[in-house]
């Protein structure tokens, strides 16, 4: 594979010598790999924690505390959601279950790739990026892998290698799709347009439930400066993301360039806007920077993380633009598969070079 610039660098790469792919404004500049000797952190700002419950109670208050804190830095932690937790601690055994209980040779059986504008399938550890390898392996089921639609053509055995787990991660998917419309109308209200322009569309709309599986870390891992998951934005409209049980989810507060650590109680759900919504959002709401660190607790390192969060997306037809009631547009209106097929462009094709590169494969 033709190695460029970028790509050589491998640890000490930007975020900035890949913007050209990028479809709306970022002009953060950061490494893409933990740089502990160069970064700071702010140990002072809070993530605002919003509570649920008051989309019901008290609609107003809702809406301005999400705003808010979606306004400030693209994030926010909700409480009393309605989710048992304890699905939360099943879907984490469950995780550790389905990469433990398949080998690497059926899990490339459904290698990664492009269904429309998103690519759905399995992702080896150390491909998800050429940029430096991510330490976790990842597995993106969209919504055709659920049976959720009452589609007669559905079969299991196209998306997933074991029985048993998609009934399972059926009812995290379920349960969280109904927090969709509350969340998206909360946030259209507070950028001052009709709240239900969004339900049609959001409603059985297409999204990214991702496994992701860090293997415990190893001593040569620690010693190669990269982290177990590579600063990013997401691409999505947002993304719900259950707390998970070991830390090392970090935040970039963009005003001051020093990273947040996340530690939000089990069970509450993460929330953060994507590159869809800052474009339609006219860059009020943000794609915040995040990545996955090495935790902090050293006992911890050597045990495996999960995660599982949830990118929702609009079907690849629809068009992103700026929204009716905000002045001065900055950006053009464009078809989601261009707009989301454009950013991801700079990983896809080369990332899949790459694997079968290593692995050998035709």
């Amino acid at each position: 594979m033709k190695k460029t610039k970028s790509t050589e660098k491998g640890i000490e790469s930007l975020n900035r010598e890949f913007r050209q792919y990028e479809q709306v404004r970022k002009d953060q500049v950061y490494h893409l790999s933990e740089h502990p000797d160069q970064e700071e952190f702010d140990t002072d700002f809070e993530i605002k924690s919003v509570d649920f419950r008051l989309f019901t109670d008290d609609k107003i208050r809702f809406v301005t505390e999400l705003g808010s804190a979606l306004e400030e830095i693209g994030f926010a932690i909700i409480t009393n959601h309605g989710i048992d937790p304890n699905l939360y601690h099943k879907a984490e055994q469950k995780i550790i279950g389905f990469f433990k209980e398949t080998t690497f040779e059926e899990r490339m059986k459904y290698e990664a790739r492009r269904f429309g504008s998103v690519n759905q399938g399995y992702f080896p550890m150390k491909t998800t990026t050429i940029i430096h390898p991510d330490l976790v392996e990842g597995w993106v089921f969209c919504r055709r892998a659920f049976d959720v639609d009452n589609n007669l053509n559905y079969n299991e055995t196209n998306f997933w290698p074991l029985s048993g787990y998609e009934p399972f991660f059926r009812q995290v998917v379920i349960a969280q799709e109904k927090l969709i419309l509350p969340l998206m109308q909360s946030m259209l209200t507070y950028l001052g347009t009709d709240p239900h322009c969004f339900d049609q569309k959001l409603t059985n709309t297409n999204f990214g439930f991702r496994l992701n599986y860090y293997p415990p870390m190893t001593a040569e891992q620690l010693d190669s400066g990269g982290g177990r998951m590579l600063g990013h934005e997401d691409i999505d409209l947002f993304t719900i993301l259950p707390s998970q049980s070991i830390e090392g989810l970090q935040v970039l507060n963009r005003k001051n360039m020093k990273w947040i650590r996340l530690k939000p109680k089990f069970g509450d759900i993460i929330l953060n806007t994507g590159d869809y919504m800052q474009r339609i959002s006219n860059d009020v709401f943000p794609s915040t920077t995040h990545r996955v660190s090495r935790p902090q607790e050293s006992n911890l390192i050597g045990k495996s993380r999960v995660s599982f969060p949830m990118a929702i997306y609009v079907w690849e037809d629809e068009i992103l633009e700026v929204l009716p009631n905000l002045k001065n547009p900055k950006y053009e209106p464009i078809r989601a598969e261009k707009f989301h097929t454009s950013i991801t462009s700079k990983i896809g094709r080369a990332v899949q070079q790459e694997c079968r590169d290593r692995y050998r494969m035709p």
